[in-house]
């Protein structure tokens, strides 16, 4: 399905607003070592729901930080509104995602490098087992 101007205008500002409040939460808060990057904002077609998709550096913290996004959902939803007053009329619902599209491209680098090479080790592919 093809996105109209508008939500790819309002994905875009609302992506920038929330890189923003993310990082400052992760600041008070006192998280050193952890990175939080919005890689991709899809808003719906009625502008009701917005789908937040998280980069959580390192990759094993993701699954906690994004449950803990989705907890902090409201005070999150009201700073981007008072971010956003006069550019949304209304602010979309928020539900944060965890992006894992970088640790897959590691997978298929490493499978493309030969760390992993399913050729020469078939005991990496299950269906290629022979039983």
């Amino acid at each position: 399905m093809i996105e109209s101007n508008r939500q790819k205008k309002i994905a875009g500002v609302l992506q920038n607003d929330l890189a923003n409040v993310l990082q400052s939460m992760l600041r008070e808060k006192g998280q050193q070592g952890i990175l939080i990057s919005v890689s991709k904002v899809k808003v719906t077609v009625d502008l009701s729901i917005a789908k937040i998709y998280v980069s959580v550096f390192p990759p094993d913290k993701a699954v906690a930080i994004v449950g803990e996004l989705n907890e902090v959902k409201p005070h999150i939803k009201h700073q981007i509104a008072q971010l956003t007053k006069h550019q949304l009329r209304k602010m979309p619902d928020l539900s944060f995602f965890n992006d894992d599209s970088l640790e897959y491209i590691e997978t298929i680098d490493k499978a493309v490098k030969g760390a992993e090479n399913p050729i020469k080790d078939p005991e990496l592919l299950p269906k290629r087992k022979k039983s």
